[in-house]
């Protein structure tokens, strides 16, 4: 009579093994999947420009774009002045290397001497150029 049987039977551990590997890979493949289909993977990201400001004065300035990706200023684009967000009377156009536009407001922008001017990127909340005037 046999009381115990000391041979181990490790017959079903490597079947087991791989179906937990097969498991955990189909689950890492759908996440990996699911992040480029729902656009997870890559962030937006603000036009990269060189823009500088000049002929700053009480009401406005210009614009100088210097170079880089042309800049939605209708659509995509916001403008702060001294903190808050200004309506400014601009062309509403798109601003390309080389161009100039002038950023006058009939009495909404006052600059003073310090003020801090932002353009920002409203799709990607990012900041594209920042000036500070000195009038």
């Amino acid at each position: 009579m046999k009381i115990f049987d000391l041979k181990r039977k490790d017959d079903a551990v490597s079947p087991v093994i791989g179906v937990i590997l097969m498991v955990a890979i189909t689950v890492i493949l759908a996440a990996v999947i699911a992040s480029f289909v729902f656009g997870l993977g890559s962030p937006e990201s603000a036009p990269q420009a060189s823009i500088k400001a000049t002929d700053v004065n009480a009401t406005g300035f210009t614009l100088v774009h210097q170079g880089g990706d042309s800049i939605d200023l209708q659509n995509d684009t916001k403008l702060t002045v001294g903190g808050s967000e200004s309506t400014a009377l601009w062309n509403k156009t798109t601003i390309e290397v080389g161009e100039e536009k002038e950023i006058y407001d009939s009495g909404n922008i006052t600059l003073t001497d310090g003020d801090s001017i932002k353009l920002i990127d409203s799709e990607a909340n990012q900041m594209i150029a920042q000036f500070t005037a000195d009038i």
